[in-house]
């Protein structure tokens, strides 16, 4: 491992550090948390972007082929795919199982219908699994 590729690894771990102490610091001092955050979003889009292109440009001033680029993109893909799906399906769990337990505790039959709300958004986290095990299978 040569010393450039420890600092291309260290560099954007040291710039988002550095963004949640600044953020940090500002929210003390009484800047609005929903600048901080735009500014903490900002930052993390930026250091996503420079860890995107450097390798690209890298491999297309050498004259590599980006075989390597492409499958770190279908992994990024599969866990965005995974990421978000999870997220979508805990938030609309989290809002269905209150409400089929309060609805449960009204009227025990209707158990079974509130419980179809509940697996309904479970099952969205199942589709991003899909997809990524589908993109995944593409890699191999």
């Amino acid at each position: 491992m040569s010393i450039f590729d420890f600092l291309y690894m260290a560099i954007p771990v040291v710039f988002l550090i550095a963004s949640v102490l600044i953020a940090v610091k500002a929210v003390s001092r009484g800047r609005s948390r929903k600048r901080t955050l735009l500014m903490q979003l900002a930052s993390f889009a930026f250091v996503f972007a420079v860890c995107m292109i450097c390798p690209f440009a890298a491999s297309a001033a050498t004259g590599e082929a980006a075989s390597s680029g492409a499958d770190g993109m279908a992994y990024i893909g599969a866990a965005a795919a995974t990421g978000i799906s999870c997220i979508g399906g805990g938030i609309a769990v989290g809002n269905a199982a209150p409400a089929a337990i309060g609805a449960t505790s009204e009227d025990p039959k209707a158990f079974g219908k509130a419980i179809i709300f509940v697996a309904l958004g479970e099952g969205i986290a199942l589709y991003g699994m899909l997809i990524s095990i589908m993109i995944l299978s593409k890699i191999g």
